[in-house]
């Protein structure tokens, strides 16, 4: 549901809220994003790095945190169209302070190594989101069902030969954006393996394709969280309903919930739609789910 309307609504919402581009102008990047991600409370010390993981099309670039001490569930954390950039890194790095090994992923590695995003852009404001739109769908568009299977199925082989990974505990994948759906694919591909899945403001989860993400839902045996933007629900107010009735039919639990107040994109902290307070509810939601499914 990334498209010209959410976006000009998020336009309008940016330049209605309390940070200004002159905030993160004075801020800087990396102090800006921080002032909008609370700090975890008992966060633990953690390594990063840049990684290279084989997949079946060539070699995926990454971001790999985990806890500094100890082994821990995996995760695969899948960004928005607009990939891999500094605002995923540090949701992966948040994530990674509450005891998780995540590997916050390119998904166009095959075309592109680099990044949408500069790592100096200090949001995507309206000029940025413009002059990378065009290249974001194009990059979008050289992705499949089939390519989120067969990447996701590698991220996991790599994660499970990575010393800091737990391997007796299940794995969990989450998604923004279009790749809300990524984390019903391979829920759905790995039963066994991926205990708990997340999809924030996610698009295209129920169409009347056959392989549409709530008709994957009785291969799951994962928990879920589907976080629904307002302005989404608005424009397509059956598909919670319908998500409902995949997850009740087959009895897996899922926590199903439009966000009051929020539009399309309202997580990432560089987004125009960047909604705080809906966000860091999200997010503890999230925790719960991996804490119930994961530990």
């Amino acid at each position: 549901m990334c498209d010209e309307l959410t976006s000009r609504a998020a336009e309008a919402y940016f330049f209605r809220r309390g940070l200004s581009r002159r905030d993160f102008g004075r801020l800087g990047l990396g102090a800006a994003l921080a002032s909008m991600m609370p700090v975890t409370a008992n966060a633990l010390a953690v390594k990063e790095s840049t990684v290279t993981v084989p997949t079946p099309d060539g070699e995926a670039n990454a971001y790999f945190v985990h806890p500094s001490k100890g082994q821990h569930p995996a995760v695969v954390l899948w960004p928005d169209i607009f990939g891999l950039r500094p605002a995923f890194r540090q949701m992966g790095k948040r994530l990674a302070e509450s005891g998780y090994a995540v590997l916050v992923v390119n998904p166009y590695y095959r075309t592109m190594k680099g990044q949408l995003v500069p790592d100096d852009a200090q949001l995507i404001g309206p000029e940025l989101r413009k002059a990378i739109w065009p290249k974001a769908r194009e990059q979008a568009g050289t992705l499949s069902p089939e390519t989120c299977v067969t990447d996701g199925r590698a991220f996991i082989k790599f994660l499970d030969q990575q010393p800091a990974v737990d391997t007796s505990k299940p794995a969990g994948t989450l998604g923004y954006c279009m790749t809300g759906s990524y984390a019903f694919r391979l829920a759905a591909d790995m039963p066994e393996r991926i205990g708990a899945g997340a999809s924030f403001h996610g698009g295209g989860l129920v169409t009347d394709k056959p392989d549409s993400p709530h008709r994957l839902v009785p291969k799951i045996q994962a928990g879920f969280l589907v976080a629904i933007a307002e302005n989404d629900d608005e424009r397509d107010p059956e598909a919670k309903v319908e998500l409902r009735k995949a997850f009740d039919q087959t009895g897996v639990p899922a926590e199903i919930e439009v966000y009051e107040g929020t539009l399309h994109g309202w997580c990432p902290p560089d987004s125009m739609a960047h909604n705080p307070k809906q966000a860091e509810r999200a997010w503890r939601e999230l925790l719960v789910l991996f804490e119930r499914n994961l530990i």
